[in-house]
């Protein structure tokens, strides 16, 4: 550029005496307005359209802060700059200061999420891993502090460069919540509105720090491994199942089950249950009709013997406790493979739990009752 036209350059800015920026992006921060040698006449006009706030600042030092409006740039409208200056009776045109235009609009659909997965302790299934994202909104309610502290002398400051910023906070602030919220871990998916406020009032005071307003912050999704969720969701249904229903619900698949293996081993054990359960009611059916041809008990004859008390047992599966059952339940239970020969049986009087196979009545479950050959004569 020869000397002219750096005269030109420099005669065209000081003549020009309107402040004012016309954003025409939607990513832009702060932007400085840029004069020849920072110089601005005295009288020029300061124009701050709505959603934006002008700041002045004089060799680093946070000077005047203008709201929306338009303003004669006079010791009158720059008190805290002419303090610096040290203007008493006025100033001489021109005058130095950087004058940098921040946009106060809401900046919307800010996305966060967490980088690495956050390691949780639950009581019921130890050490866990979670992910959470989501999106934020913020502005920018403190232009002056915004500027000295984060801006600094950057002429064009944009959301990307701070939105890695923002995003390292969100994602170390989340984590510490969720940490200290000790919730049962299917709770941090459910409750994603509830945990979503929490963390907006814990991050709000760090935002305000830096001259930011956290306005609004949603956690979208809480996920965790595959495996975990179905650990859950088992744990769930079991949590709500009635036990002695489910009980009784695998005696009848299995008796189902056995029913069509009528050639097996299980078919036949189940049809000695069965025909046991027969041979009952049919003697419970024929005895009123056989009443008549039975002999009259003799004079002083002894009493009949107590009847039978049915004995209960208890069983083992999956490491929990399971019973009371009778024993056609147990035999059908068998069948059904839901015990097995080493399965460990209780019943009253007996000292500890027993195997199965060690409990004297019920090793007809495991077949070998036929008799062994006759001795060579």
């Amino acid at each position: 550029m020869d000397i002219f036209s750096r005269i030109k350059e420099k005669l065209s800015h000081e003549f020009i005496d309107i402040v004012e920026w016309l954003d025409y992006t939607d990513d832009t921060i702060a932007h400085r307005f840029e004069r020849y040698q920072n110089e601005i006449k005295n009288g020029a006009k300061l124009i701050v359209r709505e959603g934006q706030t002008a700041v002045f600042v004089n060799e680093g030092q946070l000077a005047d802060v203008f709201t929306p409006g338009t303003y004669d740039l006079t010791t009158q409208n720059l008190p805290i700059l002419t303090t610096l200056k040290g203007w008493k009776y006025g100033f001489n045109s021109p005058f130095k200061a950087e004058v940098y235009f921040v946009n106060t609009h809401l900046f919307t659909d800010e996305k966060w999420g967490t980088k690495n997965p956050i390691t949780l302790s639950d009581d019921r299934f130890g050490l866990v891993e979670i992910r959470a994202f989501g999106t934020y909104a913020f502005k920018i309610a403190d232009a002056g502090k915004f500027i000295i502290d984060i801006v600094g002398t950057d002429n064009n400051f944009t959301n990307f460069e701070i939105n890695e910023h923002l995003k390292s906070l969100i994602a170390t602030r989340f984590t510490d919540t969720v940490g200290e919220a000790n919730l049962p871990i299917e709770l941090y998916a459910a409750n994603t509105s509830e945990l979503s406020k929490t963390c907006q009032e814990v991050m709000e005071p760090e935002f305000l720090s830096v001259g930011i307003s956290l306005e609004k912050f949603y956690i979208e999704n809480v996920s965790m491994p595959e495996d975990l969720k179905k650990e859950i969701f088992e744990y769930s249904r079991i949590d709500k199942l009635d036990l002695d229903k489910l009980t009784k619900f695998k005696t009848a698949k299995a008796i189902e089950a056995a029913a069509k293996n009528e050639g097996g081993t299980a078919g036949a054990g189940m049809g000695m249950g069965m025909g046991f359960v027969l041979a009952q009611q049919m003697g419970g059916m024929m005895s009123p009709q056989m009443g008549g041809q039975q002999a009259m008990p003799q004079a002083g004859g002894a009493m009949p013997p107590p009847m039978p008390v049915q004995v209960n047992y208890f069983y083992a599966a999956n490491g929990t406790q399971q019973g009371p059952v009778s024993f056609d339940q147990l035999k059908a239970l068998f069948a059904g493979r839901t015990i097995n020969r080493d399965s460990l049986i209780w019943k009253q009087g007996m000292a500890t739990w027993t195997a199965l196979k060690e409990v004297e009545e019920l090793k007809s479950f495991l077949g070998g009752n036929t008799p062994p050959p006759l001795p060579n004569s």
